[in-house]
């Protein structure tokens, strides 16, 4: 009788096991994906670094202080919302450069991602399925915020803008919004199959609209009654609500407190589940 020969698999011998590799990709393909595009990043970390520590000090020191003086004269001890222009505006810049920056990443990353790229095709043909590649994108566009949020909570530190809790909570609450935000965007843009110009829509007509009209520069209620209602349905407002009450604690009640918080919350869960849907029927097709 011949001799049995031990079974040996590959990664006993050295080699990749196969069903660990895909196991492991169930499990942590979302992480994979952000992983990617975080390393990828290095490619512009000086440009992105540049923006991050330069733009809250652009701002704060045009719109807070140059326009600020203007704004504090004529009101005198009032303010706007009673404080200083300076901390009124601080909180809605931070978060506005939140969005600005998950709208980017998510126009041109996903967009790219399926046409001039389609690295998203090559994920699909492992183990890592639309939802990893949904949710993981959107995990790497937190780290690419993260930067401009934790730059302009510390200007704010260092000037003594509100209280030093109320400054670094707005990190928080400019990645919930950047996540509501950035799911919107890739929702609509993993639709688009070709480039026609209108993907430059979302920053002239999307962008720039919610940032003007959402309470941003001024209190949403000094708009006419006929405008008000583009902050009602504008992420960025709540998120500034939220984000002048724990900064200089802005008077909220808790009921709003609730719908701010939900809206954002809500927006965020809608949208990442219209991206995967989209995503899976783009790539399983």
């Amino acid at each position: 009788m011949s001799e049995s020969i031990p079974t040996r698999t590959l990664a006993d011998a050295g080699g990749v096991d196969h069903a660990v590799v895909a196991q492991r990709s169930r499990a942590w393909g979302w992480w994979f994906v952000a992983e990617h595009r975080i390393r990828g990043m290095r490619s512009y970390v000086v440009t992105w670094v540049g923006l991050g520590l330069g733009e809250p000090f652009l701002y704060i020191l045009g719109l807070g202080f140059g326009l600020g003086m203007l704004v504090d004269a004529n009101q005198g001890e009032r303010g706007v919302d009673g404080v200083p222009y300076l901390t009124f505006v601080a909180p809605a810049l931070a978060l506005a450069a939140a969005m600005q920056t998950a709208a980017q990443e998510n126009t041109w990353g996903v967009f790219g991602g399926f046409k001039w790229f389609p690295m998203f095709l090559a994920m699909n043909g492992t183990p890592i399925g639309p939802a990893h590649i949904v949710i993981g994108f959107q995990v790497s566009v937190l780290v690419r915020v993260l930067l401009p949020l934790t730059s302009f909570s510390l200007v704010m530190l260092l000037l003594g803008i509100g209280t030093p809790l109320g400054a670094l909570s707005l990190i928080g609450i400019g990645l919930l919004l950047a996540t509501a935000f950035g799911f919107a965007v890739m929702s609509w843009v993993s639709t688009q199959t070709d480039d026609r110009g209108q993907l430059s829509f979302i920053e002239r007509f999307v962008v720039v609209p919610l940032t003007l009209f959402s309470g941003t520069y001024f209190p949403l209620e000094t708009l006419p009654a006929l405008l008000q209602w583009i902050g009602w349905i504008s992420p960025l407002w709540h998120a500034a609500e939220l984000g002048r009450t724990a900064l200089y604690g802005a008077p909220m009640a808790p009921l709003m407190a609730v719908v701010h918080l939900g809206f954002l919350l809500g927006l965020a869960a809608l949208t990442c589940a219209l991206s995967i849907r989209t995503f899976r029927r783009r790539l399983d097709r």
